[in-house]
């Protein structure tokens, strides 16, 4: 049965990726549509080789509290018996196939951050060295025995490992990039479709925290509820907010708010009471609202759809909530939280976890942008971006017109 549960969540988490290329895609022009797309199902295939010729073993192997080792390398070593150091009753193979899905949904996300001007060609480089340089070395240090585990910071579905590292990476992206053209700004070009692909990746993301508990116990029930209310939450939060300050509730808000509230349960799924999820949802859509709206404009930033307000504000408010609200209530393998009276030391191991995230994957990303980029043009000229990515590089248009 266990076998059967995490089989069905992979495919759920498996859907999000292609869920995240229509919500995406819809967002930007007509004319980038195809190419923002491209970039999350050329994840799928790029994330794939690279996971299972060395990702999975560094994420996963050995005891080093850094760095996994080579052991899995090539998956050698990883088939149907189980591997008790992770599971004593699902398939190995299917324990990495499952993180497999992680992975690439984390390197999807990052993708928002430089729609409408990267090159496809280093997009896909970076993409690979990405999840052996980056995404690799924090999972193993949360998930894979490391330095994070040890201290006794927690991440019940990826809140620190998916959402913070890939937001921050775009992020990263973004300003190394720069802004595109003021008059290449334009509104999302169908928001139909963003709104398919959010429902796509919202009932992906059910699989995504439920199946973090590897089995269907009663913290992977509180992970499924607390999941559906934080996302709801997140809807309510940002509404709200959106409401007061610009006098309407749009549906680009709404589906916002429901990602923010989805990315802020992530980390604390199957650690917090039902009435921490909707807090954390309320919290992440409200803040994440101001991080986009206001944030964004302060600082001056161009994270074209918006990964980093989404995904690593939420992913940073989701972390460092779980250390406010964790409770042993609902898991009795952690200890309480600020709230629950288990002192600052809870929250004082998320902050440290968070902030060594945040530099960690800021510092190598930029690291390995600036190697491609000796290499080759990390941006589209300003022709190209005029004509359209979808043209240029896929010699394809997502829309035919005709007078006839």
């Amino acid at each position: 049965m266990d076998s059967i549960f995490i089989f069905l969540c992979t495919l759920l988490v498996w859907l999000m990726t292609p869920g995240l290329a229509l919500f995406y895609g819809g967002l930007v022009q007509s004319k980038n549509v195809l190419n923002t797309s491209m970039h999350s199902l050329a994840a799928i295939v790029v994330v794939t080789f690279a996971w299972v010729a060395i990702g999975f073993s560094i994420s996963f192997g050995g005891s080093n509290p850094f760095i996994g080792d080579l052991s899995y390398i090539g998956l050698s070593g990883v088939g149907f018996e189980a591997n008790p150091a992770f599971s004593e009753t699902i398939p190995f193979a299917l324990y990495m196939l499952f993180q497999l899905t992680f992975c690439t949904i984390a390197v999807s996300i990052l993708t928002g951050s430089v729609a409408e001007r990267m090159k496809f060609g280093p997009f896909l480089v970076f993409m690979a060295l990405w999840v052996v340089l980056v995404y690799s070395p924090v999972a193993h240090w949360v998930w894979g025995g490391g330095w994070i585990h040890a201290i006794g910071a927690i991440d019940f579905a990826g809140g620190t490992v998916v959402h913070i590292s890939s937001g921050v990476s775009g992020l990263v992206l973004a300003l190394m990039l720069g802004s595109r053209k003021p008059d290449n700004k334009k509104p999302p070009h169908n928001l139909v479709i963003t709104m398919v692909g959010a429902i796509l990746v919202w009932f992906g993301w059910f699989g995504f925290n439920t199946g973090s508990a590897l089995t269907f116990d009663a913290i992977a029930m509180s992970a499924f509820t607390n999941t559906v209310l934080a996302s709801t939450a997140g809807i309510a939060g940002w509404s709200i907010v959106e409401r007061f300050t610009k006098g309407r509730v749009s549906l680009i808000g709404t589906l916002s708010g429901m990602l923010a509230g989805l990315v802020a349960i992530t980390p604390a799924a199957g650690f917090v009471t039902y009435g921490g999820a909707l807090a954390l949802g309320l919290l992440g859509g409200a803040i994440c609202f101001f991080a986009i709206t206001n944030l964004k404009a302060m600082l001056n930033y161009d994270d074209a759809l918006d990964a980093f307000g989404l995904h690593g504000i939420g992913g940073i408010v989701g972390a460092i909530g779980t250390g406010v609200l964790q409770t042993s209530a609902v898991n009795s393998g952690i200890a309480d939280g600020l709230f629950a009276g288990g002192g600052f030391a809870p929250l004082l191991a998320q902050v440290v976890a968070v902030t060594a995230t945040i530099v960690f994957s800021a510092v190598m990303t930029y690291a390995i942008a600036k190697g491609i980029s000796i290499f080759v043009t990390l941006r589209t000229d300003e022709k190209e971006e005029l004509d359209g990515l979808d043209v240029v590089i896929h010699g394809e248009k997502a829309y035919e017109y005709s007078n006839s």
